[in-house]
């Protein structure tokens, strides 16, 4: 008898333009694609400026590396991620982490990319979408360098009220640190 092969359940990762704790949003999933390895294959989907980031940190091989699906936004039908979440492909959108303009488009329906588009086609199809902003709470923030300097920024009111937009979405839900990706993936595969 030969044994058959498990089907995996996939999840669609995206990732924006933004570099806060974007090392450690990798090393995250990186963990979570060694323990889940028998049971789900996370493919990553990366905006055009996450593309760019992912080389200003280095970090682009590190991604290309640990996962075997990495595509990059062409338009915001290519790759078509928006059909594919719709037809129920993926468990979940992840989006972190997510730059105030990815948010903003989410929390305001403008599906003029990639991840924002897959994002609003998602919530219609009723998949959930989990998203890490990096500017979550109005005040100074501090973040990391792709030097590795250390650089203080002002998270604006209105960057705060476009992620309070989106915790009172359905089917959305904001994540405020790489771990709590974790509680996902033990809500939706244990």
């Amino acid at each position: 008898m030969t044994a058959e092969k498990v089907r995996k359940r996939k999840v669609a990762w995206g990732i924006t333009g933004a570099g806060d704790k974007i090392g450690d949003f990798i090393e995250e999933m990186k963990k979570l694609q060694q323990e889940y390895a028998e049971k789900v294959e996370i493919q990553v989907f990366l905006s055009k400026a996450a593309d760019q980031v992912l080389k200003y940190y280095r970090l682009e091989e590190e991604v290309k590396r640990n996962f075997d699906k990495v595509r990059v936004e062409v338009n915001s039908n290519a790759p078509f991620l928006a059909a594919w979440m719709q037809m129920g492909k993926y468990e979940f959108l992840l989006i972190a982490p997510s730059t105030s303009n990815t948010v903003a488009k989410i929390a305001n329906s403008i599906g003029d990319t990639m991840l924002t588009n897959a994002a609003i086609m998602s919530l219609k199809a009723f998949v959930p979408v989990y998203i890490a902003p990096t500017d979550y709470k109005e005040g100074p923030a501090y973040t990391r360098l792709p030097n590795g300097k250390e650089m203080k920024l002002r998270v604006r009111k209105e960057e705060a009220e476009q992620v309070k937009k989106l915790e009172l979405m359905e089917d959305i839900y904001v994540l405020k640190s790489p771990q709590k990706i974790r509680q996902i993936f033990q809500k939706h595969f244990k």
